[in-house]
């Protein structure tokens, strides 16, 4: 017989899904519930989040600031290393999954509590990103994912629960996408957008302006970058925080950073998912424009190589796994002589490369040049490279 749960850490957004998992733990574990929301960005929704929790049964609510913590240790990484996951999406759900459920198995130890519970479904990635991290920091808890034990089949099951309790929600059965926001990026997922063919309707957007209304005057703007990571926008310094929500500003006025996909789910099925991500669309052109010209050739493609890889850990939740620990550190020292200045030309939708500089360019003008390089390059000595590289060849075709 398995021990009694006497308190749960719920992962508590107010939305939907979490709203009614809150009633339903309380009186399927008769037990304490304690509500941790963490803030990642998501600005307004947190208003009046403690008044609603309350209401519904929680203890207590704990509200996280993890924003600099999000950004610096987990936003950053991701630009530093390229990541992209399928070469499109920019990770912003994944990103933020493991720093929340950090501090949730933290709260947890401080509470004493005996269980934590989320409210990600049986059938996608979040569940497995939480879970990891939970399993990875505190081995021994004991994990509730009520999507995978409550009798609800659907959303439309959750929103009638709602009703029939008297807790106030927003979802409706007439809008019933869900959205997931944080300082990275919105996520729209759900509902309408599940037939791939459908468009994202019109007023779905929150963080950026289409390209058709975007502002007609290009940008230019310069980011400047030490050692991989972003530091000042035209040369003046922000926060980590503050540099983010600037370019996500700037990179919404213009229509930038809006992906629609079909991504391959861990637990093995397609989903569509709509996103948009404006700062770190401007952020990664930026940064591998400064790459190119501080980084060796074989660093360069040796850590490409391992790009994939690094984009699915994170997809898939392995934050906290042995492997990604390595690769993080290969990351890191690939990252020490990136540093310097991108210039960069925002214009409906479109990043535009202007130019690079870095005290530790790689670049040699003098040995590049068409024009006289003063001996800085012997062309003869490509006649026995060319050669040498061509002897397979020939072998191969010498009767």
């Amino acid at each position: 017989m398995e021990k009694k749960i006497n308190k749960v850490i719920l992962a508590y957004s107010g939305g939907l899904d979490t709203s009614a998992m809150l009633l339903w733990l309380k009186e399927t574990y008769d037990c304490e519930v304690v509500c941790f929301c963490a803030d990642v960005g998501q600005g307004e929704e947190l208003d009046d989040l403690e008044e609603k929790a309350k209401a519904t049964g929680a203890s207590k609510l704990f509200v996280e600031d993890l924003r600099e913590e999000f950004v610096k240790d987990f936003v950053w990484t991701a630009v530093k290393a390229n990541a992209l996951y399928e070469g499109v999406y920019l990770l912003g759900t994944s990103l933020a999954r493991p720093v929340i459920a950090k501090k949730q198995i933290e709260i947890a130890r401080r509470e004493g509590a005996d269980a934590v519970a989320h409210g990600a479904t049986g059938k996608g990635n979040d569940q497995v990103r939480f879970e990891l991290t939970y399993y990875a920091l505190q081995p021994d808890i004991k994990v509730i994912a009520p999507w995978r034990e409550w009798e609800f089949k659907g959303r439309a099951d959750l929103i009638n629960y709602c009703k029939q309790h008297n807790i106030n929600v927003t979802a409706t059965a007439e809008k019933p996408y869900s959205t997931d926001r944080n300082l990275m990026h919105i996520s729209y997922e759900g509902g309408i957008l599940e037939n791939p063919w459908t468009a994202p309707p019109k007023d779905i957007f929150r963080l950026t302006k289409s390209p058709e209304n975007a502002k007609d005057k290009a940008e230019e703007i310069v980011l400047t970058f030490e050692k991989g990571e972003p530091v000042a926008i035209n040369g003046e310094k922000f926060g980590a925080v503050d540099l983010l929500t600037k370019l996500n500003h700037l990179g919404g006025e213009h229509g930038i950073g809006r992906v629609d996909l079909v991504e391959n789910r861990f637990v093995g099925m397609k989903s569509r998912g709509v996103y948009e991500t404006p700062g770190v669309t401007i952020l990664l052109a930026a940064h591998r424009a400064l790459e190119s010209i501080t980084l060796d050739r074989e660093v360069m493609r040796l850590r490409d190589s391992l790009n994939v890889k690094f984009a699915e850990l994170i997809y898939n939740g392995f934050w906290f796994s042995p492997e990604f620990e390595i690769l993080r550190k290969l990351i890191e020292q690939t990252q020490k002589r990136v540093s310097g200045d991108a210039r960069l030309k925002l214009y409906k939708g479109n990043v535009v490369v202007l130019g690079r500089r870095s005290s530790y360019s790689l670049y040699n003008e003098q040995v590049v040049t068409f024009e006289d390089d003063a001996g800085a390059y012997n062309q003869s000595d490509a006649e026995g490279f060319i050669k040498l590289q061509a002897l397979r060849l020939r072998l191969r075709n010498i009767d």
